[in-house]
């Protein structure tokens, strides 16, 4: 098995769901819009800061899916999908996916952005792994916690590992394209790192270390 891993915000998509969820559930009047959205910008800019606490952010941003019910937060899901993450699909994405597929490569998506969010865009991808930060539920709620390790930073490594440790399978000729500084502890990890519209950290690195840097905006 050769791995093809893939981040997913802003690098197979063209913007971060993650943040994207937040503004749809301000839009949609889902929660309290000033406070919301004002946490929701603070967050994904301590991101991109490489400053972000991973636990402190999920348990804001779980929150919403521990209040409301099941059935709510589908529909509401399925109208995100359509509003919110279509038109951040990118043409080159989708032929960059077939490529790999065409070379027998087996896909997957790793992102610190949690399942309920995450899931149906590997499904519109056509992405059957996915390793995604997982939001706890019990009998069929949320509870707003986190189940195991967020799939952050140094996190996304160990998360892999246990997944290659489950397979029986390891990283020999993998590759793993990523947008973010963040994502430098698994690019490190991996024979074919690939830097993809990176921000100016991470394209830095890139250059010091001969990676691949490419684009994949239409």
């Amino acid at each position: 098995m050769t791995l093809a891993i893939f981040d997913l915000d802003n690098t197979l998509l063209a913007g971060d769901s993650d943040h994207a969820w937040g503004d749809f559930l301000v839009e949609e009047g889902i929660v309290d819009a000033e406070e919301y959205r004002k946490a929701n910008d603070r967050f994904y800019q301590e991101y991109l800061n490489g400053e972000l606490d991973i636990l402190h952010y999920l348990g804001f941003a779980l929150r919403p899916l521990a209040q409301h019910s099941m059935d709510d937060l589908l529909a509401w899901r399925e109208r995100f999908m359509a509003h919110k993450v279509e038109p951040m699909m990118q043409k080159k994405a989708f032929q960059l996916l077939d490529s790999h597929r065409e070379q027998g490569h087996t896909l997957m998506i790793i992102t610190a952005t949690n399942r309920f969010v995450t899931e149906p865009i590997a499904q519109a991808l056509g992405i059957d792994h996915l390793i995604a930060t997982e939001p706890e539920i019990i009998n069929g709620h949320y509870t707003g916690k986190v189940a195991g390790i967020p799939s952050f930073q140094d996190g996304k490594v160990t998360r892999l590992n246990e997944w290659l440790d489950a397979y029986g399978e390891n990283l020999a000729g993998a590759w793993f394209y990523s947008d973010s500084h963040n994502d430098v502890p698994l690019l490190q990890q991996v024979e074919n790192p690939v830097a993809v519209d990176p921000d100016p950290k991470l394209e830095a690195l890139a250059r010091e270390n001969d990676w691949k840097v490419m684009s994949l905006r239409d």
